[in-house]
């Protein structure tokens, strides 16, 4: 079995005169982090331990499959913000369950969490994941109050949810966003193993990527790790970059010595860089 070799490049403008071994390797998370499964499995058992020891609703339906649900983390305080958390796995794993200990990070800071959970591919088509987070974000814009969430939205999410989290921008119910180490381009997923679920077409490429949307004038921070592949640090800097170029406010936040997978420490931590930044979004 051949070691494992991180991409020395990013894939834009570069993809034809790639390998198939670099092509597959350029957003292959797991295998740039040797420590991946031990940090998941870590967040995983802190995580029902939060959902068996804290207060919350959970499994609030918003549509009709079992995925299709929320937990719901209240304050006591309707009005306070509410952080409202996409998870990752490449829209074709995950859970919302295996991350809710990313609540810690704002709880004590008086706001609220929610996270939702979706349909993955090949179940659904990414086209149908996008519309059921607006369909979340809908329902917990008006049936939030009656769950004690009645506070401004803002939406952050991680891999996969980082790119849902870019594409729910633009929904009514939300503030602002935070976009944690996203693909913004889905040109080149297509080349690679993670197309086997996804099955994207031009539309969805065309109307799916962030990178091709006009942009949403609402604040949005974009964060990677300096260890992260090179295809996710330049899609994030990219995406600020066109943002920027035209006026719509939000950082460019890069975690220094940060993973794919621990930069979500700054994000459970109340004094967290990430945890700083969606304080500094919902202002």
């Amino acid at each position: 079995m051949t070691s494992y070799k991180t991409p020395k490049r990013a894939p834009h403008g570069e993809w034809a005169y790639m390998s198939r071994e670099e092509r597959d390797l350029a957003y292959n998370n797991t295998a740039a982090v040797p420590a991946a499964a031990q940090i998941q499995a870590a967040r995983a058992a802190a995580s029902a331990n939060f959902r068996a020891t804290r207060a919350g609703k959970l499994d609030q339906a918003y549509g009709t499959s079992e995925r299709t649900k929320w937990d719901l983390f209240p304050t006591s305080e309707p009005t306070s913000p509410c952080l409202v958390f996409i998870h990752g796995g490449y829209w074709q794993r995950g859970a919302r369950d295996l991350v809710s200990v990313l609540a810690e990070g704002v709880r004590p800071l008086g706001w609220s969490a929610a996270f939702i959970g979706y349909d993955l591919t090949p179940h659904v088509k990414l086209s149908d994941i996008v519309a059921q987070i607006h369909q979340g974000l809908n329902w917990l814009g008006q049936h939030g109050p009656d769950y004690g969430i009645a506070g401004p939205i803002v939406v952050a999410g991680h891999s996969a949810g980082g790119h849902l989290a870019a594409m729910a921008l633009s929904n009514q119910y939300v503030k602002a966003a935070l976009a944690i180490s996203g693909v913004f381009e889905l040109g080149p997923i297509r080349d690679t193993p993670l197309n086997d679920a996804l099955q994207l077409t031009d539309l969805e490429v065309e109307t799916l990527s962030p990178l091709r949307l006009p942009v949403v004038n609402k604040p949005m921070g974009i964060a990677y790790g300096t260890k992260e592949l090179p295809a996710l640090v330049e899609d994030a800097r990219r995406l600020h970059a066109r943002r920027a170029n035209q006026h719509a406010p939000g950082p460019l936040i890069p975690v220094v010595n940060a993973d794919h997978f621990d930069i979500l420490d700054e994000l459970q931590a109340p004094d967290g860089l990430l945890t700083r930044a969606v304080l500094d979004l919902a202002r």
